[in-house]
C-alpha cells in the first residue's frame, strides 16, 4: 500500500477549509486516480472488480485485485498461482478467488503516462466536486440578499473591473453593470450583494451577484424593519436607478401602522442604514394606493399636483398629470428621473404639464377620470386649506428624500 500517512489527511483538510470541499471527495479522488494508472498498466485495460482501499489510520491507499486460484498461471493480472496463493493463505483451493493487493512500491513503476492520466482524474474530479458545491450553494441563496468581503478586484479585457466578493462557501463576480454608478469598491470592505445567476460558461460556474438589483432595496428594508419581515407592513412596488434614486411604494393593512413611519424609523434610522449600504443613494418611501389618483399622486412626491386625469390608450394606461407652475421642475426630476422612476413605480404612462402650458386649452377630454386634487379661489390664491405635504425626514446633503402625501378631498368631474 502506498504509506502517504498524515500529509493526506492533512492536505484533504486543507482542501475542505480553503475551497470548501469534503475531505472525503478528495481522498475519492485520488483513489479514482491511483486506479486510473493501474488501469493503464494492465494491457487489456480490464480492470472489473479492481479497487482501492483508504486506510483512515494509517493515510495508506492500496489496490486490489481479484484473482482466480489455478494450476498454471496464464495471466498474471487476474490469476495467482496455487502454490503462490497457499503462502497467503495454506487452506485455499483451486478456482477459489483471492483479492491480492498489487500496489507497487513506487508509483514511478506505472510510467509517466499513466502518472499524467492519475493527474488528469483527479484535477477532473476535484473540479466536478466544487462545480457541483456551487450549484449546490447557489440554488439555497439564489434571489436573496448575502453579506461577503470583497476578494479582490480583476481587470477584464475591456478594461473594466471584475469585483469577487468572498460569501463563505463560494465566491460571488459583480460584474461591471451590476457595480453602482461611480462606486469605488476596495479589496477588504464588506459588502451587501443580491445574488441574481449561474452563469456556466467556464470550467467552473461564477455565481453573479448585484449591487444595482431592485430586490437588494427590498431585502435591506426587511432587514431593518421589523414591520416589513413579519408582513405588518408590504412593500408594493420599487422603481429604481441604482446609483441615484430608488422609489418604494409601502402599504399596511393595519391602521394603527403607519408603513412609511416605520420603513424611516426614529429620526430616520432605519432608512438611513439602507442609505448608507447604497452609497447614499436617494430613497423615497411613499405610501401605496388602490386609488392609481393617488398613487400617482403619492409617486410624484415631492412634488404638489394640482390635478389628474386618467386614459386607458389602446397603447397602455395613461395618466396626464397638472402641475403649478413652479413645481414642474421637480414634478420631472432632474433628467427626467423623477417622472420616469414614478411611471416604473404605478406602472402607468405619466405626462406631465404646468397649469400655464394647459391655460386656455382643453384638458381631460377622453379621460375616464379626472381628479382636481387642488383648487385655486377666484383670485387664483389658494384656499385657506390647502393639500397638505409632509416630509417625514429633512434631507441633507448625505440623507435621502424621503416624503409622503396626505390624502386629500377628490372632487370628481
Amino acid at each position: 500500500m502506498y504509506k502517504i500517512g498524515p500529509q493526506l489527511i492533512e492536505a484533504a483538510e486543507q482542501l475542505e477549509s480553503e475551497r470548501n470541499i469534503p475531505r472525503q471527495v478528495f481522498i475519492n479522488a485520488i483513489c479514482d486516480a491511483i486506479l486510473a494508472a493501474y488501469k493503464r498498466k494492465v494491457p487489456d485495460h480490464n480492470v472489473d472488480g479492481v479497487h482501492t482501499q483508504f486506510d483512515e489510520v494509517t493515510g495508506e491507499i492500496g489496490i486490489f485485485v481479484p484473482k482466480v486460484i489455478v494450476e498454471t498461471l496464464t495471466n498474471e493480472y487476474r490469476e495467482i498461482a496455487i502454490a503462490e496463493a497457499k503462502e497467503l493463505l495454506p487452506d485455499v483451493e483451486l478456482g477459489e478467488i483471492l483479492e491480492i493487493d498489487v500496489t507497487p512500491d513506487d508509483f514511478a513503476e506505472y510510467g509517466r503516462i499513466a502518472a499524467q492520466a492519475a493527474k488528469q482524474i483527479m484535477t477532473q474530479r476535484l473540479r466536478e466536486a466544487e462545480k457541483d458545491l456551487i450549484k449546490q450553494e447557489f440554488v439555497g441563496r439564489h434571489g436573496t440578499m448575502m453579506t461577503g468581503q470583497i476578494k479582490r478586484i480583476e481587470i477584464l479585457n475591456n478594461g473594466k473591473p471584475n469585483v469577487v466578493v468572498d460569501l463563505g462557501r463560494f465566491e460571488g463576480h459583480i460584474p461591471p453593470r451590476e457595480q453602482l454608478p461611480g462606486e469605488t469598491y476596495k479589496v477588504g470592505s464588506r459588502i451587501r450583494v443580491y445574488v441574481k445567476e449561474l452563469r456556466e460558461s467556464g470550467r467552473i460556474p461564477n455565481v453573479i451577484v448585484s449591487h444595482t438589483n431592485e430586490e437588494l432595496v427590498k431585502e435591506m428594508f426587511e432587514l431593518e424593519v421589523p414591520e416589513i419581515d413579519d408582513g405588518t407592513v408590504e412593500i408594493k412596488a420599487i422603481a429604481r436607478e441604482a446609483g441615484y434614486r430608488t422609489k418604494i411604494a409601502v402599504h399596511s393593512n393595519d391602521t394603527d401602522i403607519d408603513p412609511v413611519g416605520a420603513c424611516i424609523g426614529s429620526r430616520g434610522s432605519r432608512i438611513q442604514n439602507v442609505v448608507n449600504e447604497l452609497r447614499n443613494e436617494k430613497i423615497d418611501v411613499i405610501r401605496w394606493s388602490n386609488d392609481p389618483i393617488d398613487f400617482i399622486s403619492n409617486s410624484l412626491s415631492p412634488a404638489r399636483i394640482t390635478t389628474v386625469a386618467l386614459y386607458d390608450d389602446p397603447a397602455g394606461r395613461r395618466a396626464e398629470v397638472i402641475v403649478p407652475d413652479d413645481q414642474l421642475s421637480l414634478a420631472i426630476g432632474k433628467s427626467g428621473q423623477n417622472v420616469r422612476l414614478a411611471a416604473k413605480l404605478t406602472e402607468w404612462k405619466i405626462d406631465i404639464r404646468s397649469e400655464s402650458q394647459i391655460k386656455g386649452q382643453p384638458f381631460g377630454v377622453g379621460a375616464t377620470t379626472t381628479v382636481v386634487l387642488e383648487q385655486k379661489d377666484a383670485e387664483g390664491e389658494k384656499p385657506a386649506e390647502p393639500k397638505k405635504e409632509e416630509s417625514t425626514q429633512e434631507p441633507t446633503e448625505n440623507q435621502p428624500e424621503v416624503s409622503e402625501k396626505e390624502e386629500v378631498e377628490e372632487t370628481k368631474n
